[in-house]
């Protein structure tokens, strides 16, 4: 009786095709994660692929050649605008008018036709060159018709100017009267003072004769009214500045502020100027 009931309780068995389909499954499935763990080391380790393919390059910055090259298209193109700038910048400028910044330029009225350039060798130097200038209409380039040698003041040039630092001022300054000890030379258009009170007296900087210094002037219309005798005394911006800065005939030196050329040339600029193209004299140190 006792051996019976223990063959009942034993389990039934499952049928073989059971079996052989569940291990099927298993080893399918242990045959699918060995394969991912194997392609998975192999795209994470360099050398998995021994071989296969080269490997792509992990850092994305750029390397050396690549740099150099870039660097140069860089230059390259700053280049280019560099010289597009300045072109357009001499373009825009008055031409013809060399060793004078663009902020001087920038000073010339547009309306003027005619101006003297005097160029100072440098900043402390009291010799300079003059040359007279012409453009047909404003904006329209300059054009040199003369030059001559020229003085400016003993210690060069200011643009903070004191009465007796024997500098000549910097700057654009109109032309606009002139005058003189003797009668004007034929052809002068500018409103002309001749007056006995256009001589000279003592010395120059250097011991030099004066006379003849104020044959004829052509007053620079620096700390003074425009439209008056160069004689005239008033300075509207002060005495401190000094006044009577002239351009005036040459006395072979220095002068206390004055430009001086030679003789022939003042004769020649007075017969030249015209108040209608509003003349100019530009005059200050190279580059100024």
């Amino acid at each position: 009786m006792s051996q019976h009931v223990r063959a009942r309780s034993r389990p039934p068995r499952k049928p073989r095709a059971t079996r052989r389909t569940r291990r099927a499954a298993i080893a399918a499935v242990l045959g699918l994660a060995t394969f991912t763990v194997g392609w998975v080391y192999v795209a994470q380790d360099p050398d998995g692929a021994a071989g296969s393919r080269p490997q792509a390059r992990v850092d994305a910055r750029p390397q050396a050649e690549d740099r150099a090259a870039r660097d140069a298209q860089r230059a390259a193109q700053q280049a280019e605008r560099r010289a597009a700038q300045q072109a357009a910048q001499r373009a825009a400028a008055p031409q013809g008018l060399a060793g004078v910044s663009e902020r001087t330029l920038a000073r010339i009225p547009a309306e003027s036709r005619q101006l003297i350039l005097v160029t100072g060798k440098a900043a402390d130097s009291s010799e300079s060159t003059a040359a007279f200038y012409t453009r047909p209409a404003a904006g329209a380039d300059w054009v040199k018709a003369e030059s001559w040698p020229a003085r400016n003041g003993a210690n060069g040039w200011s643009t903070e100017r004191t009465y007796g630092d024997l500098t000549s001022p910097m700057g654009v300054f109109a032309l606009t009267d002139a005058g003189g000890l003797l009668p004007k030379p034929p052809g002068t258009r500018l409103p002309y003072d001749e007056d006995n009170g256009f001589v000279a007296t003592g010395l120059g900087v250097n011991g030099e004769s004066l006379v003849g210094s104020f044959d004829y002037v052509v007053a620079i219309d620096f700390n003074r009214r425009p439209g008056r005798s160069p004689l005239d005394p008033v300075m509207p911006d002060g005495e401190e500045k000094g006044g009577n800065i002239w351009l005036h005939v040459d006395h072979d030196g220095p002068s206390q502020g004055c430009v001086g050329i030679p003789k022939a040339a003042m004769e020649k600029v007075l017969q030249t100027l015209d108040p209608a193209a509003k003349p100019v004299i530009v005059m200050g140190p190279e580059g100024f």
